[in-house]
């Protein structure tokens, strides 16, 4: 299988940090975003960024900009559909996601959700982590998705589907587990910030 493209979910809206793009605030020396890119770029072939609104308040990034084709905030999968289409006009197979808040996301997230998905016809992954209630927990912006099912997300989503993992389930997704509990921290909250900047 060849490598796959790396998209970075971008599109949420923010509410509990005040609005705006959570991936442009200050942690370390760059930004939210700048980690996730930093992580993300060597495990993937290709990079762009799934955002909506006003593209060039990115240009500095220069990664390609993929906003939602479904109208009003339909959430992940909107941005998983994105970068599905984008990969199609690139050629490749898959692509990974990755959650624009979350910097300190697994150094082998690619390798292992490959792993996971390894011997499926349509290889699709969401990572997870132990969880002392429910055994594992699923991330559901962290994960592989096969260009060849772009259509039926498509379907999926416009008949009203929003939850990740019930369409997942649909195709028979796996689970790419990876051992540290706190390896998918996000930053949702002005606390959370101040913890990532601490653990920076």
């Amino acid at each position: 299988m060849k490598q796959p493209l790396g998209v970075i979910l971008a599109g949420g809206q923010a509410t509990r940090m005040g609005g705006g793009d959570k991936g442009l605030l200050p942690l370390g020396q760059g930004t939210l975003l700048s980690s996730v890119i930093d992580r993300l770029e060597p495990q993937v072939a290709g990079l762009a960024l799934n955002a909506n609104g006003d593209a060039a308040r990115f240009a500095d990034l220069g990664l390609p900009v993929l906003a939602d084709s479904i109208e009003g905030f339909a959430g992940p999968l909107a941005g998983v559909l994105a970068g599905l289409d984008w990969a199609a006009e690139q050629g490749a197979e898959s692509i990974v996601t990755a959650a624009a808040d979350t910097p300190f996301f697994p150094c082998d997230l690619v390798p292992r959700l490959l792993l996971a998905a390894d011997d499926m016809a349509h290889p699709l992954a969401l990572a997870a982590t132990p969880d002392a209630k429910r055994g594992t927990a699923r991330h559901p912006t962290f994960g592989l998705w096969p260009v060849v099912l772009r259509d039926d997300l498509r379907s999926a989503l416009a008949g009203g589907l929003r939850k990740v993992v019930l369409w997942t389930e649909r195709h028979d997704g796996r689970e790419a587990l990876f051992p540290d509990e706190a390896a998918f921290f996000n930053v949702n909250t002005p606390e959370d910030l101040a913890k990532a900047e601490a653990m920076v």
